[in-house]
């Protein structure tokens, strides 16, 4: 079955043009938004179906990245995409601000003991990213630092891929309205409002140098073996079935099968 996939996908080595693509855009999506939701229901059943064949064969694993600019809906992809997914074959791992240990090492550290096991699905709630987004955009080491850094995460990813990973990451691009209504809706909502932080508006104010900061670390980044796409996400419905084809697609040309059976299981049986 082919899966769409080309239509997000950034070529290595360019830059995307997130000015030109609409956030709230669908293109390609099989119909209105009940359509669309109802679609992703057996785009997550095959999901599902391709993670157990994956962890059966205990070969390969897959390594999910997503990015996105505050309230970009890293979280609800996670829920929504992945909610049929055996647990015990997946991980999520969330990085936020490093501890005083990981800041130690070299800053990659953290990163590379979170990657998937063999066999394993790994989601990156933010990642090894953060380092030339955050720590750029903050200030956080001198430029020569930030900038050496990118060398550093192609080496890494093709390490990965070279022992049987393969990486996918997606940026998930919202627009800066968008962003204004789901804060909004987060201060409106007191269930939510755990979500929301004051330092968040200051993040907000600096939107443009966040943006500059993922173009250049996707044109920097992007291989053939971990590969970028940029992925319309104000419309959530929309944004989770796109995942769903990106996902689908890798795990298709993946193809992980079940082990072969035992020679005599077929004359088995159990009294």
């Amino acid at each position: 079955m082919a899966y769409e996939h080309e239509r997000w996908r950034v070529e290595p080595g360019t830059r995307p043009d997130l000015d030109g693509t609409d956030a709230r855009g669908t293109g390609g999506a099989p119909g209105d938004k009940e359509a669309t939701v109802e679609v992703s229901r057996g785009l997550v059943a095959e999901l599902s179906e391709h993670q157990n064949r994956l962890w059966a064969e205990q070969r390969r694993s897959l390594l999910v990245v997503l990015q996105a600019l505050d309230a970009g809906g890293k979280d609800g992809t996670i829920r929504k995409v992945f909610t049929g997914v055996n647990p015990q074959g997946v991980r999520v791992t969330s990085f936020k601000e490093p501890s005083s240990e990981e800041l130690r090492h070299d800053f990659l550290w953290r990163v590379h003991r979170q990657v998937p096991a063999r066999g394993e699905i790994a989601i990156f709630n933010r990642s090894h990213y953060e380092d030339v987004l955050v720590a750029r955009v903050e200030g956080l080491v001198p430029k020569a630092t930030w900038r050496h850094r990118y060398a550093r995460i192609r080496e890494f990813e093709e390490l990965l891929a070279g022992e049987g990973t393969q990486l996918v990451k997606l940026y998930l691009h919202i627009s800066k309205d968008e962003q204004r209504e789901r804060f909004q809706a987060r201060l409106d909502d007191p269930s939510k409002r755990w979500k929301f932080s004051a330092g968040d508006l200051r993040v907000r104010e600096r939107w443009d140098d966040y943006r500059a900061a993922y173009l250049d670390a996707i044109e920097e980044t992007g291989t053939h073996d971990a590969p970028w796409y940029v992925v319309p996400a104000d419309r959530k419905w929309y944004r989770d079935w796109a995942v769903l084809q990106i996902l689908l697609h890798h795990l298709h040309r993946m193809d992980p099968q079940y082990p072969a059976e035992e020679e005599g299981l077929d004359r088995v049986v159990i009294t």
